[in-house]
């Protein structure tokens, strides 16, 4: 009697998880266990080794911390919130001061191979997209720039932002020219805003990138070094040469910035060329030299993202003037727009296994973070979507 009490309370006890397995499909029988080898296959069934990592590198898209909370608040951006927060791992990464180049850009060095001590050495890579095939030797990027007088200090420009015609861009290279070669270097002209220098002594010259200069008094970013007063010897005689050229003149009189000097940097030798196991990069709204390295230049981002293939980098600048410039409301709205054309797109291809990892490196001047989200890690329901880790 015992033991028919016990087999009912068993039965009992069992009688509701068996039928609730029944009804999930299962078959009643407890299958065989796994040998090493099955669990590995079964491990890695649905990891597609084909599909692709894309990187979103999105420059001054990480709010600066006083603004951050009122920032957060105002954007709605629940697909960005779920790529923040159920990630596999994220950290924030201080700037490293002794570069003088904005934390997006020593990244973006490093990952194509395109850093010297950490320097952005950006030059012979962009005269490769401009058709020039640089002979030996050590080449600038050189950016014809305006320079103003404000109340206490200097300030520099946008390159991008003088919208400098190509007419107009050759007529002040030609004059250049002459100066550049009595002084013993070269001077090749690439577009309207790039051009290069050749000056093989002015090797380890210390020259900062043009945006990392927006907003900042000039006179603590020009080139510093043994040759930096050769630099501004040349600068100066150019900037006399300019002052009264025919092509500010007229750009004076249509109440246009003239084009006042010139701003050198990303030095790199002749051969220094990306490097063949980087991944490839595609730029939105990019400009200057980034959008020389680009391999692709993107104008529909949903349409990029259905068709990615292979680890890339996409590089978008859209929100960065409006951070730069503080215009808050247009960060967001920027910001609102890659919520729609690519933040909810991509986390759509990372859910449906046709995109292998998702990485976000945000920044501000001074810092990126960088996340990392997989199909997995988006099923970590638990983790509510939060846009704090933008704080």
């Amino acid at each position: 009697m015992l033991r028919q009490a016990l087999e009912k309370s068993q039965a009992d006890l069992l009688g509701p998880v068996i039928r609730q397995a029944n009804r999930c499909g299962a078959t009643g029988t407890v299958p065989a266990p796994e040998t090493g080898a099955a669990r590995s296959r079964r491990s890695h069934f649905a990891y597609n080794h084909g599909m692709s990592q894309i990187t979103l590198v999105l420059p001054f898209a990480l709010p600066i911390p006083e603004f951050a909370p009122d920032l957060v608040r105002a954007l709605e951006a629940p697909a960005l919130a779920a790529l923040l927060s159920r990630t596999r791992s994220h950290a924030r990464v201080p700037v490293d001061d002794s570069i003088r180049a904005l934390p997006h850009e020593q990244w973006l060095a490093r990952e194509l191979g395109l850093s010297d001590a950490g320097r952005p050495a950006f030059a012979a890579q962009a005269m490769g997209a401009c058709g020039l095939q640089p002979d030996a030797g050590t080449w600038f990027i050189v950016n014809p720039v305006h320079i103003e007088i404000a109340r206490t200090h200097l300030m520099m420009g946008a390159p991008a932002s003088l919208r400098l015609l190509e007419a107009d861009s050759r007529s002040l290279f030609e004059a250049a020219r002459p100066y550049v070669e009595e002084a013993g270097h070269t001077l090749l002209y690439g577009d309207a805003q790039t051009w290069f220098l050749r000056a093989d002594e002015w090797t380890g010259l210390d020259t900062a990138t043009p945006d990392a200069t927006l907003g900042m008094d000039l006179t603590d970013w020009m080139p510093i070094g043994e040759r930096a007063a050769a630099f501004r010897r040349l600068q100066n005689d150019v900037q006399i040469l300019w002052h009264t050229h025919p092509v500010n003149a007229a750009r004076e009189a249509r109440r246009q910035a003239p084009v006042n000097a010139f701003w050198i940097w990303g030095a790199a030798d002749a051969a220094r060329c990306k490097a063949s196991a980087a991944p490839k990069l595609a730029t939105f709204d990019a400009h200057g030299a980034v959008a020389l390295l680009a391999d692709t230049r993107v104008s529909d981002l949903a349409g990029f993202i259905a068709q990615a293939s292979g680890d890339t980098i996409l590089y978008c600048a859209n929100a960065a003037a409006y951070a730069i410039g503080a215009d808050w409301g247009g960060w967001i709205a920027q910001l609102q727009q890659l919520e729609a054309a690519l933040f909810a797109p991509i986390l759509e291809a990372l859910k449906k296994g046709r995109v292998r990892e998702v990485k976000l490196v945000l920044s501000h001047r001074d810092a990126h973070a960088q996340f990392s989200t997989t199909a997995l890690a988006q099923r970590t329901f638990w983790r509510r979507p939060t846009l704090d880790r933008l704080l």
